[in-house]
């Protein structure tokens, strides 16, 4: 498999971390979204709509945006799952990883904090002023929905990594990044740490890839 990535998106990240947990070997294609790279006409042949990540399979299937990547993962090498059993517990896992992966993240992705620079004449503190409020608000959101249900254990859903986490990791990091307080998320926090333990998680941080810098 061939994963086009940027070391810094937290949707490329997310699928790393499935691919790892899957224990899926693949090659990485890396793009600078810095550079515009995904603007390539090369690559907006692969994907009309210029976002990483990409995956392309053995079998040809060429395949766009995280969580479609990481539900078509899940149904061709289903061991270990993502999801639970019962489907309560599955709209609830779906529930945590749409809050993390549609809410919070599109609001502060590379293109949106370059928007509110240019053309709309917000200044940097200003931009990260912006990314910080929605970041917070949705861990805050996120915090409350694991702390109060019982079906949290180690990680978001029991006690074994699961579509949730992959979701939960890469906005931690970036909150991190972003320098977002994050005292008053004590249980998104334990989590994070519990998950950032293994290796599948720690491999697939932005840090340890190739083009990190």
């Amino acid at each position: 498999m061939k994963l086009h990535s940027y070391f810094r998106s937290p949707a490329a990240f997310r699928v790393r971390i499935a691919l790892n947990l899957k224990g899926i070997e693949y090659e990485t294609a890396s793009l600078d979204l810095r550079q515009n790279a995904h603007r390539a006409p090369e690559f907006l042949d692969l994907n009309p709509q210029g976002f990483v990540p990409v995956l392309e399979d053995e079998g040809g299937e060429v395949l766009g945006q995280s969580l479609a990547i990481i539900e078509y993962l899940d149904e061709t090498h289903p061991n270990p799952p993502f999801l639970p059993g019962h489907p309560g517990d599955r709209a609830r896992v779906r529930g945590l990883a749409q809050l993390l992966a549609s809410d919070i993240h599109p609001l502060v992705t590379l293109r949106v904090m370059r928007y509110l620079r240019t053309p709309l004449g917000h200044d940097k503190p200003t931009v990260e002023t912006w990314c910080r409020h929605w970041t917070a608000d949705g861990l805050a959101a996120c915090e409350a929905l694991l702390a109060e249900d019982d079906r949290t254990g180690r990680f978001c859903q029991g006690d074994e990594p699961g579509l949730a986490d992959i979701c939960l990791v890469p906005q931690l990091v970036m909150a991190e990044d972003l320098g977002v307080a994050m005292e008053a998320y004590p249980t998104v926090r334990r989590i994070g740490r519990e998950c950032l333990g293994l290796d599948a998680f720690a491999r697939a941080h932005p840090m340890r890839q190739g083009d990190a810098g």
